[in-house]
């Protein structure tokens, strides 16, 4: 004989779900434009923030990111295996863009405001209060 639990929410109303579907949404956009340059979302993010913090412990950029060591490992790899970033052989690895991986970089900039702004354009400046309103309630 089966127990019937009931639910105090509705799984419509899972936040979890609810936001993961919202990423899957802006994730879908953001790959169709990146797929020929072969880079991922969280790979655009870890370049970005290279670019924007320097050279830094590989570490660093997994708090800055709020990303999962072994995500951000397994993406340096992949992107010093195409020579886009470079990684010191310390014990607490240290990583930058190489020439090619700014260049990269540069040439992504345009393509990531183009979709920055299309967001913006369905969002507003109300939509982005809210998203930082959630992420200040959660943090």
């Amino acid at each position: 004989m089966f127990y019937i639990c009931t639910m105090k929410y509705d799984l419509g109303h899972c936040i979890g779900n609810r936001l993961r579907c919202l990423s899957r949404i802006v994730d879908k956009q953001f790959r169709a434009r990146l797929k020929d340059y072969d880079i991922t979302e969280s790979q655009l993010s870890i370049l970005f923030a290279l670019r924007k913090l320097g050279k830094v412990e590989q570490g660093k950029i997994g708090e800055a990111l709020v990303l999962e060591r072994s995500t951000v490992s397994r993406n340096v790899k992949l992107l010093e295996k195409r020579e886009i970033i470079s990684r010191s052989l310390n014990y607490r690895p240290e990583i930058e863009l190489t020439s090619k991986g700014e260049k990269l970089v540069n040439t992504l900039i345009p393509i990531w405001e183009i979709l920055m702004d299309n967001l913006m354009e369905k969002l507003g400046e109300d939509g982005l209060e809210i998203i930082g309103s959630l992420e200040r309630k959660l943090i």
